[in-house]
């Protein structure tokens, strides 16, 4: 029983982060601004409520499957979706020893902040150099010395998403003084609706738009 909650967790917040990555990823227009927000977001809630190592990269796996349905993202959305697999990765190597994430040493917004720059701008920056790789490789046209003339630009890029971390951990961290918990009865119907829900809209809006 234990192992189903964690694989419809980790469904539902692969879909949520999907989701945010195909619809909102548009209207926000900045792929710093929805890791350092999103994606970091939904990192460390699922860290903290299932306490479980390896579950964020599937999460990864879930969201890169769902922006390959992404219409407008691009011209290599399997680099793309490789590359959230890749920030999934590398929060799991940061955060490798941190089971649940309950940061008692972080008393202090600053500390808090602190590590939200940090992990924000390690994850975009990480995934932002996996992509650049990715898709020239994927055409064929993949140059190392263009990649060395990239780098200053994506390391600066970085900045928007330390920027987003440095407000988003603090906040979600708050969220554990809640408790929030939801019974057997209404958690499967709810991971599950959730995430169904996730993938029709994504797929829908692939289908009118693509």
């Amino acid at each position: 029983m234990k192992k189903i909650k964690l694989i419809l967790g980790m469904l539902l917040f692969g879909s949520l982060w999907g989701f945010s990555e195909v619809i909102l990823g548009p209207l926000i227009g900045n792929g710093a601004i929805l890791t350092g927000i999103f994606a970091l977001s939904f990192l460390f809630l699922s860290r903290m409520i299932f306490r479980f190592r390896g579950m964020q990269l599937g999460m990864g796996l879930i969201a890169g499957l769902l922006k390959i349905f992404d219409p407008i993202g691009g011209t290599c959305m399997i680099c793309s979706g490789i590359a959230i697999a890749a920030e999934a990765a590398i929060f799991e190597i940061i955060f490798y020893k941190i089971e649940n994430l309950d940061l008692k040493n972080f008393h202090s917004i600053t500390l808090q902040s602190s590590l939200g720059i940090f992990s924000a701008y390690v994850i975009y920056v990480g995934g932002y150099i996996i992509t650049q790789i990715l898709t020239p490789l994927s055409q064929s046209s993949f140059y190392l010395s263009n990649l060395f003339v990239k780098m200053p630009g994506m390391f600066s890029s970085g900045l928007i998403a330390a920027l987003s971390g440095a407000f988003t951990i603090p906040i979600i961290l708050q969220t554990k003084k809640l408790d929030i918990k939801l019974k057997d009865r209404l958690y499967y119907p709810t991971t599950i609706g959730i995430s169904a829900l996730c993938w029709v809209i994504i797929i829908t809006n692939f289908i009118i738009f693509s």
